[in-house]
């Protein structure tokens, strides 16, 4: 052996008996079956047993025609999955290897060549096992059996003696919508639905990196970097951060080691809407004798955040404050966005999230029925400036607090924080979705005629889990005392009146209460954190139900399959009436049922808008599906932007003017949410018939103050502006002003309802300007313009004034495409 290879040989023991590396083990060849058979099909991980099961022509796609039905059997079922791997003896020469899952979805054993290693009762906990002893030279089998989560939470369901509610899945720590929510399909998964590695180390490991922000002005940011590091024995090493270094000692075991750290003058991160959102890059290494042992890095951003409540003549304030102003809130309520969540792809995140930030949103309510979303879901939100509501996976049900079940949580509880606290867009934790509602509120107790000892039980549960161990593990896992955490969203149900007076609200009388748009007006509370109405997908998306030629029949029983809650399309139907014709024809139904959607959430944003600052936050149900479905959501499951979408960008814009009409009168609201303020602002009213005639020109209303939050011009009387005027042939249009004529916002109001608007027929021309992008124009107003093509459109669903025009961009070049107008369908 010459001296060459020699070194060269020496180095590659030096790294190996040095360094962490980690084999990928999900890339391996992978197999499953039913536990009953012995066939062994070809199986992905990460995964689920749906997956592999359609992959090899087993199931049909559940998406598809009436399937889900076709496919119930397979939670009852128990499934087996196994891989071989081959490890070296080079490899088995490091001081320590753990095998280590991410995710194991959900009841599990784990055999390491005919070795029960560890059973596992969590989807989502990470399960590290130290394996170096069970591990030999050349192949190795790593087996996984999954048990039925349905049937194992029936057993424990057994051990509590009154009936829990969407019993058994409270007692099973998985992502509950998988049993089937009102916009989604009942599909209980099992398998490895995160990847799987093989982890060498030696000497130390570096377990996690924990950033805590002690101190935040515009000359520097004071930071603690915590780090867990797990030494084979004790001595002597040296830490870098971004290439500052320090010595310091460990002994055998797990150390925790904190290293102060200064970024002088700071660039804040800034929510959407105010400013950038700067990151920074903190790369922490652990050396010894100039070896690198283990590294990490943290992409972190400087922000501070509060939740503001007081008490105050009205009741209690809720609001926050970012960097130590009062931040308006404009979001949405995110769920998962496929039922199969390994397929969620890292596109698929980034796409969602810019999506929110083009729509000016500035937070986004992680529900609590799905899933701890993957690393680029926070990473993106940090990037676009998305601020994080961040519920704990439980939703909706009663949940048992056994000695087993609390350590369970906790254990998850520690995984979660560890693993998301450095995002700077992480704002706030919540307990959970509506439990505390289900209790108080849902009638349960009387439905299963529970005991007055029972409904203490589950009270006593409660307050155990969601007030105690939640709160408790928060505080001992996460590094800062200033992390917030909310027990339970909303705080009062929407049938009480102090839901509207303090805490968050889920407003619910519009779709469940069935009570007309127009009660959100009334019902506004300091914080909305869910409200909604359905709307179908486009029509795009509608096809896709079909796994043959669409039928695009709304009696036809796969379009019935795709609606989910029990009285969907009377409820729709219900309000369709109040506010416009109910068409015969399925496209122009679509078309009408978008609007209508979108028309119920104008009013209710307006609403919340109009009352800043008593109410500080507006959180609509729901941005995004998990399949192919008629629902809440603005965008629907294949990533189109439904006509709600598109409203809500224009609602949410950072300045509005705003008409509310209350006995004749319009009162008129201009709303900032910027830091900075307007000087010397005026409000121009015109109002035209639909032809274009003008009735009332340039009405200017000043009352010379800035905007600032929220101004409010002086009121004006409908018939002063309208006059004679049929109130069904015309609208107003409101400019608002700054120095130098510049606009601020600009909005119309109609006087009718759009079922009542006396619209004229209007001629739409389309001009092709480019390859991406057209000029659409009319003689006359078209209302709700809707651009029917297989591209995004960058505008969609507005109304085009009369003699005007209007440039569209495309996402891709089109060759042919649809108009309509409202004039269409309600004529």
């Amino acid at each position: 052996m010459n001296k060459t290879i020699l070194f060269a040989f020496l180095f590659l023991q030096i790294l190996i008996n040095a360094q962490f590396s980690e084999r990928n083990l999900s890339s391996e060849k992978w197999t499953f079956k039913n536990a009953k058979e012995n066939n062994w099909p070809t199986a992905s991980v990460p995964g689920t047993v749906h997956l592999d099961l359609m992959d090899n022509k087993v199931i049909p796609d559940p998406f598809k025609d009436e399937n889900e039905k076709k496919v119930l059997w397979i939670e009852n079922e128990d499934w087996d999955y196994q891989t071989s791997f081959k490890v070296s003896s080079k490899e088995l020469e490091n001081q320590n290897i753990d095998l280590v899952f991410y995710g194991l979805d959900t009841f599990s054993e784990i055999y390491l060549n005919g070795k029960l290693l560890k059973k596992t009762d969590n989807m989502f906990r990470k399960w590290t096992i130290s394996v170096k002893q069970n591990l030999k030279t050349g192949d190795n089998i790593l087996q996984i059996k999954f048990k039925s989560s349905v049937n194992v939470g029936k057993e424990l369901a057994k051990k509590v003696s009154f009936t829990m509610p969407e019993s058994p899945r409270s007692f099973v720590r998985k992502a509950q919508y998988q049993f089937g929510w009102d916009w989604g399909p009942r599909l209980v998964t099992a398998g490895i639905w995160k990847d799987v590695t093989l982890n060498f180390w030696n000497q130390v490991k570096l377990e996690n990196v924990k950033i805590e922000q002690k101190a935040l002005t515009k000359q520097k940011a004071d930071l603690n970097i915590h780090a867990e590091i797990f030494a084979e024995k004790g001595g002597n090493f040296k830490v870098s951060i971004n290439n500052q270094s320090q010595n310091i000692s460990l002994k055998q075991g797990l150390n925790t080691i904190l290293i102060p750290y200064q970024i002088k003058n700071p660039k804040l991160w800034q929510p959407n809407g105010w400013g950038d959102p700067n990151l920074y890059d903190i790369k922490y290494s652990l050396q010894k004798d100039s070896k690198i042992l283990a590294e990490k890095t943290e992409r972190i951003g400087l922000r501070t955040v509060e939740l503001i409540q007081e008490k105050d003549s009205k009741g209690k304030s809720f609001y926050f404050k970012i960097n130590g102003n009062p931040l308006y809130i404009k979001g949405t309520n995110w769920i998962p966005s496929d039922s199969f969540t390994p397929r969620i792809s890292k596109e698929k995140y980034q796409k969602l999230i810019k999506d929110s930030k083009e729509a000016n949103m500035n937070m986004i309510r992680v529900w609590g029925g799905g899933i701890y979303e993957n690393d680029e879901f926070y990473r993106a939100c940090d990037e676009n400036g998305i601020l994080v509501w961040q519920d704990f996976m439980f939703a909706g049900s009663f949940y048992p607090a056994d000695e087993n079940f609390q350590q369970n949580v906790e254990f998850e509880v520690k995984d979660q924080v560890e693993r998301l606290q450095n995002h700077p867009s992480l704002a706030l934790w919540c307990g959970n979705n509506e439990v505390d509602e289900a209790i108080v509120n849902w009638g349960y107790q009387k439905q299963f005629k529970y005991s007055k000892e029972d409904s203490l039980q589950v009270w006593k549960d409660y307050k155990k889990i969601f007030h105690e161990v939640i709160p408790n593990a928060i505080k001992k896992y996460a590094t800062s005392d200033k992390t917030i955490y909310w027990p339970s969203s909303p705080s009062i149900g929407w049938g009480h009146k102090e839901s509207l007076t303090e805490g968050d609200s889920h407003y619910w009388g519009v779709w469940w209460g069935e009570q007309p748009f127009e009660i959100f007006n009334e019902k506004v509370g300091r914080f909305m954190s869910e409200y909604g109405f359905q709307g179908m997908p486009t029509l795009e998306t509608t096809k896709a139900m079909f796994s043959g030629t669409p039928d695009l029949n709304l009696q036809n029983g796969t379009i019935k399959a795709h609606e989910k809650h029990a009285r969907g399309w009377e409820i729709i139907d219900t309000y369709m009436k109040r506010d416009y014709k109910i068409p015969t024809d399925f496209v122009k139904y679509n078309y009408i049922s978008q609007l209508l959607q979108a028309r119920g959430m104008q009013i209710a944003i307006e609403a919340h808008r109009r009352a800043k600052p008593y109410n500080m936050g507006t959180l609509y149900w729901q941005l995004n599906d998990c399949w192919p479905v008629v629902s809440w959501s603005s965008i629907d499951y294949l990533g189109n932007w439904k006509a709600l979408h598109y409203q809500i960008k224009r609602s949410f814009e950072n300045q509005v003017i705003l008409a509310e009409e209350k006995d004749g009168i319009l009162n008129f609201y201009a709303v900032n949410d910027e830091l900075k303020k307007f000087e010397d602002v005026q409000l121009e009213l015109e109002v035209n018939k639909f032809d274009g005639e003008n009735i009332l020109t340039s009405v200017s209303v000043r009352n010379g103050k800035s905007l600032e939050g929220i101004l409010q011009f002086d009121p004006v009387r409908i018939n002063e502006l309208i006059g004679n005027s049929d109130k069904n042939e015309v609208f107003l249009n409101l400019i608002v002003r700054g120095k130098n004529e510049k606009i601020i916002a600009e909005n119309n109001y109609f006087f009718a309802k759009p079922k009542d608007l006396k619209l004229p027929k209007p001629t739409i021309k389309i001009k092709k300007i480019s390859s991406t992008e057209i000029e659409i124009s009319t003689d006359v107003l078209a209302k709700d313009v809707y651009l029917v093509g297989d591209t995004h459109f960058s505008d969609n669903f507005f109304d085009l004034l009369p003699k005007t025009s209007k440039k569209i961009k495309l996402s891709k070049p089109l060759g042919k495409f649809e108009v309509m107008s409202l004039w269409d369908v309600m004529n």
